[in-house]
């Protein structure tokens, strides 16, 4: 078997598809316009569930394409050898045309011939049946599998396993190549399992192909005896045949379609690994690149830094590709979410000792990587880089503040950031529970016996035990909050940082992060409606959106036009902003231009927008907040900041509201600039 790229093995999928009658469809974006209920195309079917719904597609019965695909869902587990944020899925339909034994025989032809597996190596598993609901066992596919194992010359005996908790107590015994399971892994509706198939939704049994990595992949202590359901390593799922040939009916009941479809997809990562025999997915062409440059910069190596460099790898390609399509990282959904990816990435890269900017060096190797997908989804490669570099600056400014402040509230202060692999011990992923107590969530990192309480503890024989250490001090919700608003250090990155370093949170902490702010939101809206309220006509989208704009003209008046300038007056409605300022002169056509060119870079820099409540003096003297009534400002007062904590773009004392952040506010415009009263100038201005 020779090893394969990964784009080799798309290329050889779609042209063998096209060869049995399938038609190359377009991948839809990871962004799908107008589609509410998920966050990003999750699989290759997702953008044909129409399709597979009833609908007739225009290029008809047969299609096939390779699908980009983000599932957030498991970005925890990467780190492990096989699960990954973003991936392609391989896919082809038949939507009522061919079905089980075509299906079934095209990809064993495709993997053993295209591909090259051997075919002692390909498990199969297939339905059960579900009595309750008068379904039959599966029997179709599998005896359909075994007269194609047969003709390869490879015995293969169908056996019941049952649920995936069975396999593990039962195993995979000789001659052994077709196996029943229930529902929880061989049915597929968009609920789940039969009992949770909506009603009206085609639905039907699946059948699973894995590629088996041997017997000493498996830890049969950890996930029991090896089966293709386990989740041990021995068995990796490559391809899974949806055969639609039900409907759920009114009465709960299932009943046969007229018009049967085939759904199937497959993992290129998986394939591609199971090519060059590496249960590791992160070996194959499409990271491995990666980890290289990586172990390159770091001057470590991957099979010691396995988890940094895998999730690095994981989440610096779904970025790239969100960056590609055209979004920009953002406080706000599918912008969020690439934010995280980022972060996540840059705080990875600081464990492996990179604490200088590096997705410079790495992202046109991703770009190369990606270079066989379409233009037609990755309409933005040329912008990419640009926008994911602007990313890394904003964070890294804020990063640094940010952990001190962490470990600083949890009492583990450290005085390096600068690479944080050398200078403390970081807890396993998963600390042992032995000696578990109950009432402090402790291990035994923290107490070698089982409960809390003052003393010592008798051993058995008869010596004492030492005094356990105190259960350390917890960080609460509001403490959270007070990272996420003041420093920009968002609440899910704290947490991960608290369970990678030990530090105990509140069991609270979800709840009185939302009381925080709930209570600032409050005291915002109240002040608003007092001294502060700024010029708002209103509280709506739009006025905000101008409210922060009216923000940054000042910062840029202040920046590029005269240190001294203050404002004088402010009108803001949702068509336009009106901002009265002190000027001895008429601004220049270029001092215009500058201004609002200004204005437009900080809103595409998306710069975060936080918000805190200080002491008056500690607002005026210490943040040096930008205020004109000092002397009338109550003892507490709200700041608004926007960009980076340390060195700010904006700081002024303001009731609110604002946006969260610049990137949504839109493109500004000046539209006039006039005179308003002796010394006082006035710009109006709209967004567009």
């Amino acid at each position: 078997m020779l090893p394969m790229d990964a784009n080799v093995v798309r290329q050889k999928f779609l042209n063998f598809q096209v060869s049995k009658g399938h038609k190359i469809i377009s991948p839809a974006p990871l962004v799908l316009e107008g589609d509410p209920t998920t966050l990003f195309t999750g699989s290759g079917m997702q953008p044909l569930l129409p399709y597979l719904l009833g609908k007739e597609h225009p290029e008809g019965t047969r299609l096939c394409d390779s699908q980009p695909s983000l599932r957030l869902q498991d970005i925890e587990d990467v780190g492990d050898p096989r699960h990954t944020t973003v991936f392609e899925m391989l896919g082809n339909w038949s939507l009522g045309d061919y079905f089980k034994e075509e299906q079934i025989r095209n990809f064993f032809e495709f993997l053993t011939k295209e591909v090259g597996l051997d075919p002692e190596r390909i498990y199969v598993t297939c339905f059960i049946g579900n009595d309750k609901y008068g379904i039959p066992r599966d029997t179709e596919a599998a005896e359909i599998w075994q007269k194609v194992f047969n003709e390869a010359g490879i015995e293969a005996k169908i056996v019941e396993i049952g649920s995936a908790k069975d396999g593990d107590k039962r195993g995979v015994k000789p001659g052994e190549r077709i196996f029943f399971y229930d529902d929880h892994e061989n049915w597929w509706s968009r609920g789940g399992g039969c009992e949770t198939t909506p009603i009206g939704d085609p639905c039907g049994p699946d059948s699973e192909v894995f590629y088996d990595f041997g017997e000493d992949k498996q830890d049969v202590e950890k996930y029991g005896l090896a089966h293709p359901a386990s989740d041990g390593a021995r068995f990796m799922e490559i391809g899974n045949q949806v055969f639609m040939q039900y409907r759920r009916n009114e009465d709960g009941s299932f009943s046969e379609l007229e018009k049967k479809n085939v759904d199937f997809g497959a993992g290129l990562e998986r394939i591609t690994a199971a090519s060059i025999d590496s249960f590791d997915v992160f070996r194959i062409s499409l990271m491995k690149p990666i980890i290289e440059k990586l172990e390159q910069i770091s001057h470590k190596s991957y099979d010691n830094n396995t988890d940094e460099m895998r999730v690095i790898a994981d989440h610096i390609r779904g970025a790239y590709l969100l960056a590609a399509e055209g979004l920009v990282p953002s406080n706000k959904t599918q912008g969020y979410a690439m934010r995280r990816l980022l972060r996540r990435a840059i705080l990875r890269a600081l464990d492996l000792g990179i604490s200088d900017n590096f997705l410079a060096e790495i992202v046109p190797i991703v770009s190369e990587i990606y270079r066989d997908l379409p233009d037609s989804i990755l309409t933005h490669r040329e912008v990419a880089l640009d926008v994911m570099l602007r990313e890394e600056n904003a964070f890294r400014k804020t990063l640094n503040r940010g952990l001190k402040e962490l470990h600083k509230l949890s009492g583990q202060s450290r005085t390096d950031f600068s690479g944080r692999s050398g200078g403390y011990d970081r807890p396993s992923k998963e600390p042992s529970r032995r000696n578990a107590c109950v009432s402090c969530r402790g291990d035994d990192r923290r107490t070698t016996f089982g409960r809390c309480g003052e003393g010592s503890e008798p051993r058995n024989d008869g010596r004492e035990e030492p005094r356990p250490r105190e259960v350390p001090f917890r960080l609460s919700g509001y403490d959270l909050f007070k990272l996420q608003d003041t420093y920009g250090f968002p609440m899910e990155l704290s947490v991960e940082e608290c369970y990678r370093e030990g530090i105990d949170l509140s069991p609270d902490y979800i709840k009185e992060f939302e009381q925080a702010l709930a209570e600032q939101r409050e005291r915002s809206q109240t002040a608003s409606k007092g001294m502060f309220k700024g010029g708002l006509e209103d509280h709506g989208e739009q006025t905000i959106k101008y409210h922060t704009a009216t923000h940054l003209l000042l910062a840029a008046l202040q920046k590029l036009v005269s240190p001294d300038i203050v404002q004088k007056g402010s009108n803001t409605t949702a068509e336009r902003l009106r901002f009265d300022f002190n000027l001895d002169h008429k601004m220049t056509d270029e001092e215009k231009k500058a201004v609002e060119d200004q204005v437009n870079e900080w809103i595409e820099a998306d710069l975060p927008v936080v918000h805190d409540e200080y002491d008056k003096k500690y607002a005026r003297e210490t943040l040096k907040a930008h205020g004109q009534f000092w002397d009338k400002y109550p003892e507490k007062l709200i700041v608004y900041t926007i960009g980076d904590f340390e060195n700010p773009i904006s700081r002024e004392v303001c009731g609110g509201p604002h946006v969260e952040h610049t990137g949504v506010i839109g493109k500004f415009r000046i539209k006039k600039e006039e005179s308003s009263s002796a010394g006082v100038r006035r710009i109006k201005a709209v967004l567009e």
